[in-house]
This record gives structure tokens, C-alpha cells and sequence, in this order.
């Protein structure tokens, strides 16, 4: 029994906790500055060689031309994020969020400055015509912004190729309007908005494969997910009613929500860019739209539930629960409840539901104690049992023959001993579930709890002091709970579970381990009460063989 459960805590540690030694976090990639005006970066520099030189001067102004002299920044300041443009191409440079920080401590960047070296920056248009597309998303736009200044109308043509481009912003809001259209010879063409080279907090675990190209198929009613490797052999493109299309990383979202009854296409693309470390890494692109002229409203923002089930209750499909979500996602809703309307903290709202479902698993933890009470007693023929067979090894055939003894005491006297491990089989999808609450919302990121800074990461101090403690209570927890019946040899295995759990928790999400210390006290508390309240009962009276009866001569 004990072997089980030790075989399924590895197995579930495996799964669980062995990522963080595997995926170490990676530096944050070195930013790069936004080229000042009249400069260009390298890539820029490569494509504006493609863009055929026209003869125009002051006086004489090529027919239909509209463009700006020079490269120009424009930023847009909201409430809630810092966006700057750049008039070369009409695309954004940067876009910063306000009240989110990066793993790092700074201003969260959601655009992958790296990957201007190598691809367009987001906002850029894809064109059928490659030319074409390298002359609109490096030519210099002329740039009429928006009374107050949280938006800005970019216009290009060279004579042949025209472009133009409207984003509109609200000064609180996640959502904004785009709207682009693109012509050739005054002949309408379809295009696409790009985001390319990586989108998300660029210092996040396994920040690689947390970015996805994603869209909402209305049609089959789910989430469709593509990661870069998925399209390592080329672009994946489809088409459909989509209620959403973008990018998401683990906590964050761009998504372009198109018009109702709109067929839109969406390209997912890998993009090798450079890293910090020299080599280059892929990243997740998308291209969305399809139209002649796309307008469409845009999500950049956090995946609080709250706020994109406001936007579009499909956006709540972003949020992945994993396996158990029928567990996670009314576990996170409980906490949520609790810490918006009572304890006004994540980490006390932890310990409250870990004390509520220790609470609701107290009549299968008293009834396991009654049985273990039961076992107590029976210590006696137990032990009798067990030198009958002593010295055997695991492997030995005689041991089912002990077992079957033991488990024949146990019938006789009412008592199984499988009762006690229920409660723990039962906290292992709950664990799981709050693995994935921690891992995938945005509420418990940066979560504080005393000394514990991020709840959804291991603590920041050079001792891990959760898990210390965890580890001990866990051992003061074996040492106060009978264990009548257990062989000698699986007992010194599990004296070493406590210590084998510390290692697994050691080095993940504070919440995690702060759930199953909480559990491991409330249990602790739990026995002590049993112990004190419900002596064992005492031991069966030994069958006596009745005598024999002498043979008559």
C-alpha cells in the first residue's frame, strides 16, 4: 500500500515538478534601442534597398506621393500602458504595460526587440506581393494623430502602392481600434496584420513554448492552439468565422476580435530570432485579417478572467485549467471570492481553502482514523505475524502468504486499511488543480503573503522557508499517526517521503507549497484531537483452541 504510494507521488512529481530543473529561466534578452529618427536598423536598411529611388524634389513632388521626410516617433500614453510608434512602416516599436512587471522587476515589455533585426515589428501588413509588402512596412508614413493623442492616423504612397492606418486607444480600456487598407494602382488588396518574433513577458519559465498563435473557431465551438514548433516546416494558414485570432503567452494576449459574420484568415509562422546567448530561438508569429480593408477592434491585455469574459466571454477559453479544470477553475473562483470580499489576500485565502477542504474531507479522514484506532489493537497478532515471516525479502512468495494473514485479521476485526489513504488519493487532483490556478492566472501572479513576494513563483530568499517547514510538519505529522501493520521495510521508506517531497516542492510556486503545508498542520491538528479523544479499543481476546480429545485405546 505504502509502495503505491510512493510510486504514485513520484509519478505525479515527475510530471509536475520536475519542469522548473529542467526549463531554467532564461535571461531577459538585452533591449534594444528604438532607432532614432533618419536611422535604421540593419533589416530596414536591407529592404529600403529593394524600394526603387524616385525622383522627387521640393519643387517637383512625384504625382500621388505621400510620405515624410524623415523617421518619427509617436507615443501613446494611457492609463494603463505606453505604446510608441515609428512613422517607418507605421508599426510599433514598444508596447509597456503600466501595472505589470516582468519576472525581472521592470516595466513588462510585450514586444520582442530582438526580432527587428529579422522580421517587420508588430502592425506591419503581409502582402501576396513581396515587394509590395517590403516598399508599405519600410517606407516612411506621413502621421496625422488624434486630438488628446491616444491615437494616429499613418498614410504611404509611392506613387503605385498606397497604405494607410488608424489606431484609436481609450484611456483606460485594454480594447482599440485598427483599421488598414491597402491599394495598388488604385486596385484594392487583400493583406494581413502581422505580429512577428515573440510576444509575452520575455522572462517568464519556458517563456518559448508558453507562446501560441490562437484562434476561436466558431464552428467547431473551441480553442484552436498552434505553438512555434508546430510550424516548423513552413506556415499553417486558416480560414474561417473566427470569434478571436492572435498570440498568448502564459499571462498575456494580443487578439484582433474581426467583425461578426467576417471570414478571416490566420497564419501561424515561426520566427528564428537572435537571444542573449548568441543563437537564435524560435518565436511564435501570426499574420490575421484578409480583407482589402480590415477593421477591427484589438485585446492587449492581461488573461484576467474577469476582464475577458467582459470583452467576449469566449476569450475565457484562453485560460487553460489542464486536465482537472473542473476542479481548478472553481477552486480559483473560491479564492478570487474570498480575497475580493474578505481577506483581501491571496495567501490567507490559500490557507482558508485548504482549511475548507480538509473540512469537507474530515468524515473520510475520521473514518480512515477509526480504522487505523482498529489496526492499533491488533498490533499484537500483527507483530506475531510478521516474526512468523520474518526475514524474507520483498520478492519472496511467502510474503502474499503474510499479507493474506494480515488482511484476514483486518476482515475479522472490521478494520481496512485502505480507508487511510483515501483522503491523501483524493488531495492529488486537488493538488494538480492548484498547480494549474497558480500557473495560469494572472490574479495570482504577484500575489504577495508576508515575506513571500510572488505566490505563483518559489520564494525569492536563498533558504526556502515554506518548504522547511513543510517538511517538518509532514514529519511530525508520520510521527503522531499510527501506522499498525506496515512491514518494517516499507516503513523506512517512508520515513524518507517527507524528505522526498521537500526536494519536489523546493523549487516551486510558493502557493503550491503553502496549500500542502496548511494541509499537513490541519491534519496534524486533526490527529492530535483523535488521539486524545478515541483511545484504541482494546485487543480481541486470542482464540483458544479447544483441547484435543485423547484417543481411546
Amino acid at each position: 500500500m505504502e509502495t503505491r504510494l510512493l510510486l504514485a507521488f513520484l509519478l505525479m512529481g515527475l510530471v509536475l515538478f520536475l519542469t522548473p530543473y529542467i526549463y531554467k529561466a532564461p535571461p531577459a534578452p538585452p533591449k534594444q534601442p528604438v532607432p532614432a529618427a533618419g536611422k535604421q536598423t540593419p533589416q530596414a536598411e536591407k529592404k529600403a534597398e529593394a524600394i526603387p529611388a524616385r525622383p522627387a524634389t521640393a519643387s517637383q513632388p512625384v504625382p500621388g506621393q505621400i510620405q515624410d521626410t524623415a523617421e518619427r516617433e509617436f507615443t501613446v500614453d494611457t492609463d494603463i500602458y505606453r505604446i510608441k510608434f515609428s512613422n517607418r512602416g507605421a508599426v510599433v516599436h514598444s508596447w509597456v504595460f503600466k501595472k505589470y512587471l516582468d519576472h525581472a522587476g521592470k516595466p513588462l515589455e510585450l514586444v520582442n526587440q530582438a526580432s527587428f533585426a529579422k522580421v517587420p515589428a508588430p502592425f506591419s501588413l503581409s502582402l501576396k506581393d513581396s515587394q509590395a509588402a517590403d516598399v508599405l512596412n519600410y517606407g516612411l508614413y506621413a502621421a496625422k494623430p488624434s486630438p488628446g493623442g491616444l491615437g494616429i492616423e499613418y498614410e504611404f504612397s509611392d506613387g503605385k502602392n498606397h497604405a494607410k492606418k488608424t489606431f484609436q486607444f481609450t484611456k483606460d480600456g485594454y480594447l482599440s481600434q485598427i483599421a488598414t487598407e491597402v491599394s495598388q494602382n488604385g486596385v484594392p488588396v487583400d493583406h494581413l496584420i502581422q505580429w512577428r518574433g515573440g510576444f509575452g513577458d520575455p522572462t517568464s519559465l519556458n517563456r518559448i513554448a508558453e507562446q501560441h498563435v490562437v484562434n476561436y473557431d466558431l464552428s467547431q465551438g473551441k480553442l484552436i492552439t498552434r505553438d512555434a514548433k508546430s510550424v516548423k516546416d513552413g506556415p499553417s494558414s486558416v480560414t474561417g468565422n473566427f470569434s478571436f485570432a492572435g498570440l498568448d503567452d502564459r499571462f498575456f494576449a494580443f487578439v484582433i476580435l474581426p467583425r461578426d459574420n467576417t471570414s478571416t484568415t490566420v497564419v501561424a509562422i515561426k520566427d528564428d530570432v537572435p537571444a542573449a546567448n548568441g543563437k537564435e530561438e524560435m518565436h511564435a508569429g501570426v499574420e490575421v485579417g484578409g480583407d482589402t480593408v480590415n477593421r477591427v477592434m484589438a485585446f492587449v491585455g492581461p488573461k484576467d478572467i474577469d476582464l475577458l469574459r467582459k470583452v467576449d466571454p469566449k476569450l475565457e477559453q484562453l485560460i487553460d485549467w489542464g486536465w482537472f479544470g473542473v476542479i481548478a477553475k472553481p477552486i480559483f473562483l473560491a479564492l478570487h471570492w474570498l480575497n475580493d470580499n474578505l481577506v483581501h489576500n491571496y495567501g490567507w485565502s490559500i490557507v482558508l481553502i485548504t482549511i475548507i477542504i480538509n473540512l469537507v474531507l474530515l468524515p473520510l479522514r475520521f473514518a480512515g482514523m477509526k480504522s487505523q484506532r482498529k489496526m492499533q489493537s491488533l498490533q499484537p497478532q500483527i507483530a506475531a505475524i510478521n516474526a512468523k515471516y520474518k526475514g524474507l525479502s520483498l520478492r519472496d512468495p511467502k510474503k502474499a502468504q503474510q499479507n493474506q494473514e494480515i488482511m484476514d485479521l483486518y476482515k475479522t476485526a472490521g478494520a481496512n486499511p485502505m480507508s487511510g489513504c483515501l483522503p491523501m488519493v483524493i488531495q492529488i487532483p486537488i493538488l494538480y488543480a492548484f498547480y494549474k490556478v497558480l500557473n495560469v492566472t494572472i490574479e495570482l501572479r504577484g500575489a504577495h503573503w508576508l515575506w513571500v513576494t510572488d505566490l505563483s513563483q518559489p520564494e525569492m530568499l536563498p533558504i526556502h522557508i515554506l518548504p522547511i517547514v513543510m517538511v517538518i510538519s509532514q514529519f511530525i505529522s508520520q510521527q503522531i499517526t499510527p501506522t499498525p501493520g506496515v512491514d518494517p521495510q516499507q516503513a523506512k521508506v517512508m520515513k524518507f517521503m517527507p524528505l522526498m517531497m521537500g526536494f519536489f516542492f523546493y523549487n516551486i510556486s510558493s502557493g503550491l507549497v503553502l496549500y500542502w503545508m496548511t494541509s499537513n498542520l490541519v491534519g496534524i491538528l486533526q490527529q492530535w484531537i483523535v488521539n486524545r479523544t478515541m483511545p484504541p479499543p482494546p485487543a480481541p481476546a486470542p482464540k483458544i483452541a479447544p483441547p484435543k480429545k485423547k484417543a481411546r485405546v
